[in-house]
């Protein structure tokens, strides 16, 4: 039988014992209390019943910090993964416990990043690492009974096609501002030249590099494919100069703190309205000039031309031109 009290505070807590383990849980009104009560009954009688004592321990903070250590250790770009995982610790949500958290303590959450200003596609981002980190908890972690509230939250819409063009002051302004981070400069033109992403030029070894040849073999990328990369003369200038260690890495550096180290440098620069990605944006825009679609999907790695329609944007100058 359940056990409804009421509390100091006026609230009701309910009480269920099944199988020597006893969950509870807190409402506003009797009756609220009693319902709860009666559809765990209700569920214990169907065999539908599930321990949730573990999901009711476990802070989201704690969930966090062991989905960080088990589980995005062992993904690619898991620095960036742990920014996410360190901006979700640092919400007041991240005090509660995982059977204690609502849809509607997500969409507030969800609301609280807009007001702040975060990007529908960043909001996007930590949505689905918060609903990941609960399916983990659900499958690989025992907690069978624990719902995920993330699922009922409607994303948010994004718009991911920008526009935005790098001039050549622009960079040389940025690789000027950039000369305290001691790579950033060669990094910010290589992906100028390339077209590669932020973490494939953070990955680059010297063994995949054939200067000779002009290509850097990544073995790994985003998609999950391996892809040789063209090196332009400009590109193979900047990469002489880089100094060879003994980890073989090109740039010992992590991947958000290239970002961090970047935004730095665009304040000081005065570049507004630019990110890291813009550069191969830009540098996919500049090839396009030069190459097919086709030719130009080798040495990007996209797979689909119709995302890579998004990184064309001829100007109309240069389209007068070539119409003669």
């Amino acid at each position: 039988m359940p056990t409804i009290t009421q509390r100091e505070n006026g609230k009701w807590q309910a009480k269920v014992r099944c199988h020597g383990v006893t969950t509870s849980e807190t409402f506003s009104t009797k009756s609220a209390a009693e319902s709860w009560a009666r559809r765990q009954e209700s569920e214990v009688e169907r065999g539908l019943w599930r321990d949730n004592s573990e999901a009711e321990r476990t802070l989201l903070r704690d969930a966090l910090d062991r989905y960080r250590d088990e589980v995005s250790v062992k993904k690619r770009g898991h620095d960036q993964e742990r920014s996410l995982i360190n901006i979700l610790r640092d919400a007041q949500i991240a005090r509660v416990t995982l059977a204690r958290i609502r849809s509607a303590d997500i969409a507030s959450l969800v609301e609280l990043w807009r007001k702040s200003g975060a990007a529908p596609a960043t909001i996007s981002r930590r949505l689905a690492l918060l609903s990941h980190v609960f399916e983990t908890a659900r499958k690989s972690w025992g907690m069978d009974g624990l719902g995920n509230p993330v699922r009922l939250i409607q994303l948010p819409k994004l718009n991911n096609a920008r526009e935005r063009r790098v001039t050549d002051d622009e960079i040389e302004a940025l690789c000027q501002a950039a000369a305290q981070t001691a790579c950033l400069p060669a990094m910010i033109r290589i992906a100028v030249e390339t077209g590669m992403r932020r973490g494939e030029i953070v990955g680059m070894h010297w063994q995949d590099i054939d200067l000779e040849k002009r290509v850097v073999r990544l073995p790994m990328t985003k998609n999950g494919y391996a892809r040789d990369v063209p090196l332009s003369s400009r590109a193979v200038d900047v990469l002489r100069k880089q100094r060879r260690n003994i980890s073989g890495q090109v740039f010992q550096v992590r991947e958000d703190s290239v970002t961090q180290a970047f935004d730095r440098a665009c304040v000081r620069a005065q570049v507004e309205d630019l990110r890291f990605h813009d550069l191969r944006h830009e540098a996919t825009s500049r090839l396009a000039e030069k190459l097919s679609v086709h030719e130009l999907a080798k040495v990007t790695g996209h797979r689909d031309l119709r995302m890579l329609m998004r990184y064309y944007h001829p100007r109309a100058e240069d389209l007068a031109r070539k119409l003669g």
